[in-house]
C-alpha cells in the first residue's frame, strides 16, 4: 500500500501530529509526504517527497491574521497547476491534515481520501460554536481541504467522527514540575509587543517567539527562539501557559495540567470556535492582552486547572484508519 500524506505546513500542531502518526503508519505502508505552506520550519527536508506554496495565514505582529498580507501571498494559478500535476495515479490512499493541495487533487483524480485534522472535527454541528457564527468561516472550514471520510480531533469526542486529542510523544514522557515561571507561545504577536505588556506584571516569563533568533532578556521576560527542545522544558516546569486558542497546544497544557490562559488570534474564525469549547471546560479565555493587565494578574492569582479526560493512541488510530 502507498500513501501521500498532506501536512498543513502553517502552524505546528499539524507537524507534531504527523510526526505521531508516520511511525505508525510506515509499520503498514509506503508513505510520501507533501507538505505546503510558506511557515513550516520543523519537518526535515529529507522527509518530504513534495513541498508547495499552498495557503498560509499572514499575522498583523499585534494579535491578528492580516487579511491583506495573506491575500497578498495568495498564487492562485500556481495552486491550480500544482493540482493538476500531482501524480496521484500511484498512491492508494490520500491522507490531509488541513493541506488543501493534496486533498483537493484527490478529489479531482478520484483517489481515495481521508481528512485527518482539527479542522475536520468541524464537520460536526455538535462541536462549540461562538455567539456570533461566520457563514462564511464555516464554508471554509467545509471546502477549505475536503475528504469524502473524515476523522477529527478535538478537546472531547463531540461526535462519533471525532476523537480525543493525539499527544505527542515527548509530551506523554514529561514528568511535569512547577518552577514558578509562565510559559508564552503566542505567534502573531511581535516579541516586543508581548515583552512590553509582560514587563509590568511582575511574574518570570519564557517567551517563544517567531520573530526571535536567538536568547535575549528584557527585565523579566526571557524570550527564546521557536524550538522544541528548550520550549519543551520550558513548558515541563512552568507554572501556566499563556498561549493563543490553538488546538494541540492547549491539549498539551490540559493534558500536563498546567494552569492555561487562552488568547485566540483576531479574525481567526477556527480559534473563536476553539476559545468557546475552552470556556465550556472552565479556561479562562481573553479578547487581546492590551487592557487586560488586571485580569492575567487574576488568573496569575487563580490556581483553576482543566484537565483532558481522554487522549487517542495513535498505532490504535492507524490500523483503524487502515482496516477500513
Amino acid at each position: 500500500m502507498k500513501i501521500l500524506y498532506g501536512i498543513q505546513g502553517t502552524g505546528h500542531g499539524h507537524i507534531s501530529r504527523a510526526k505521531e502518526l508516520l511511525p505508525e503508519l510506515t509499520r503498514h505502508a509506503t508513505v510520501d509526504i507533501l507538505i505546503s505552506g510558506y511557515a513550516c520550519k520543523l519537518l526535515p527536508k529529507q522527509l518530504v517527497a513534495y513541498r508547495k506554496h499552498g495557503i498560509s495565514l499572514i499575522y498583523d505582529h499585534s494579535g491578528g491574521v492580516s487579511v491583506a498580507g495573506t491575500l497578498k501571498r495568495l498564487k492562485p494559478f500556481r495552486f491550480l497547476n500544482d493540482l493538476r500535476s500531482l501524480p496521484l495515479h500511484q498512491y492508494d490512499l490520500v491522507i490531509s491534515d488541513y493541506e488543501p493541495i493534496t486533498a483537493w487533487a484527490a478529489r479531482l483524480q478520484g483517489v481515495p481520501g481521508l481528512a485527518l485534522s482539527h479542522q475536520a472535527a468541524f464537520l460536526s454541528n455538535k462541536v462549540p460554536r461562538p455567539k456570533r457564527i461566520s457563514v462564511g468561516a464555516e464554508q471554509l472550514l467545509r471546502y477549505f481541504a475536503p475528504a469524502r471520510r473524515t476523522v477529527g480531533f478535538h478537546y472531547k469526542s463531540y461526535d462519533y467522527s471525532i476523537k480525543p486529542p493525539l499527544i505527542r510523544a515527548d509530551i506523554r514522557r514529561l514528568k511535569a514540575t512547577t518552577n514558578g515561571h509562565i510559559c508564552v507561545y503566542l505567534p502573531s504577536y511581535h516579541s516586543s509587543v508581548l515583552s512590553t505588556i509582560f514587563n509590568k506584571i511582575n511574574v518570570e516569563w519564557h517567551l517563544f517567539a517567531p520573530d526571535c533568533n536567538e536568547p535575549q532578556r528584557r527585565k523579566n521576560v526571557q524570550i527564546f527562539p521557536v524550538g522544541n527542545n528548550v520550549f519543551v522544558d520550558s513548558f515541563k516546569s512552568c507554572s501556566g501557559v499563556v498561549t493563543s486558542a490553538g488546538f494541540e497546544l492547549c491539549a498539551e497544557a490540559m493534558y500536563l495540567k498546567k494552569k492555561l490562559l487562552a488568547i485566540p488570534i483576531r479574525n481567526q474564525y477556527e480559534q473563536e470556535c476553539n476559545a468557546a469549547a475552552l470556556k465550556k471546560l472552565g479556561v479562562m479565555v481573553l479578547p487581546g492582552l492590551q487592557g487586560h493587565e488586571a485580569d492575567i494578574r487574576r488568573w496569575l492569582a487563580g490556581n483553576k486547572v482543566v484537565g483532558l479526560s481522554a487522549i487517542t493512541n495513535p498505532a490504535r488510530l492507524v490500523e483503524e484508519i487502515l482496516s477500513e
